[in-house]
């Protein structure tokens, strides 16, 4: 034992957000701590080190079990540090708020970088500090409107336009169902849908949902126009936390037209045969009187983001008149 205590450990080691590294060598804790502090002019008392891998701190009963030339930070009084996540933390919060010199040198890294994976990295982080998400009219963000229409005038307008037209198509896809039912079946269903184009045309299709300017509870999105996804129907929320913000770029504004929000396929395709189920079970349910369990009732709610959710329970959105706010809508995705 006395052997090993002998023996210089080696340490890489530097300040807290200082890239800038140099090497220590002690055979203790104390030692190394010691001389890390009067190379970098620090005081001793207050100071501490830890890994700079996760964090860890290190102390005399650890010293001796960390591998030789491990990375340490060098922590003054009131200094934390997490490890990796500090670093991505510190990273985050330089790219929020970049400046013009942070983005020159990006770009100049991109220009030497050869490696695929880290030209997409660069690429990708160019793409989003170069982000133009406060400018809202077209004198402020001309390339954002590149393709549109010259009535469109600002950025959360021409949204508001996206949002109905999209909700409209839904509307119409649904409608078109009615030729897949039996005559005694078709009256209702046109009914029902016509319940809810009265009502959808009375709340301007829900066109706010996509205005950031709108009130938070008319807006699917963060003042700033961010849109979370909110993962497939059977989850509670989404794991890869998908997100994404028209308003930022035109690559994002195209994008975000072809979201379809569920994970897995296009529900609103399925809505018109979903419904039609419905509203093909209701005639013989009425017919059938000694049928057990109570009588049939077809109730729908017409889900902003295009779904059709048959027989099942109620949201304030419900197109129905009267329908009891008991029952609880299960969309298949969700925005």
């Amino acid at each position: 034992m006395s052997a090993v205590l002998q023996k210089l450990k080696r340490f890489k080691l530097r300040a807290l957000h200082n890239q800038k590294k140099f090497g220590v060598a002690g055979r203790s804790c104390e030692e190394v701590l010691r001389k890390a502090c009067l190379h970098l002019q620090l005081p001793v008392p207050g100071s501490s080190l830890c890994l700079y891998e996760d964090g860890t701190e290190l102390t005399g009963d650890y010293f001796w079990s960390v591998p030789d030339d491990s990375e340490l930070v060098l922590l003054t009084a009131g200094q934390t540090w997490q490890g990796y996540a500090s670093d991505i933390s510190r990273f985050l919060s330089v790219f929020q708020k970049p400046h013009a010199e942070l983005i020159q040198a990006a770009r100049q890294l991109l220009s030497d970088e050869r490696a695929p994976l880290r030209q997409k990295l660069l690429a990708d982080l160019l793409g989003t500090v170069s982000e133009n998400i406060a400018a809202e009219t077209r004198a402020e963000d001309a390339p954002w409107f590149e393709g549109l229409e010259s009535r469109f005038r600002n950025k959360s307008g021409y949204l508001r336009y996206s949002c109905e037209s999209r909700i409209r198509s839904y509307l119409r896809e649904v409608a078109s169902g009615a030729s897949l039912l039996v005559p005694e079946a078709r009256e209702e269903y046109l009914r029902v849908v016509g319940a809810m184009g009265q009502k959808l045309q009375a709340a301007r299709y829900n066109s706010s949902y996509f205005d950031r300017g709108a009130k938070a509870s008319r807006r699917l999105c963060t003042p700033e126009g961010w849109f979370s996804c909110q993962g497939p129907f059977d989850v509670d929320d989404c794991a890869s936390r998908h997100s994404i913000n028209p308003y930022s770029n035109r690559e994002s504004r195209v994008l975000f037209s072809t979201w379809n929000l569920d994970h897995v396929r296009k529900y609103c395709s399925t809505a018109p045969s979903t419904l039609v189920d419905s509203a093909d079970t209701e005639p013989r349910t009425r017919r059938n009187p000694a049928r057990r369990g109570p009588p049939g009732k077809l109730h729908v709610e017409f889900c902003p983001r295009g779904v059709l959710a048959p027989n099942v329970p109620c949201l304030p959105s419900c197109v129905l008149p009267g329908c009891s706010p008991g029952w609880s809508h299960r969309h298949p995705h969700r925005l």
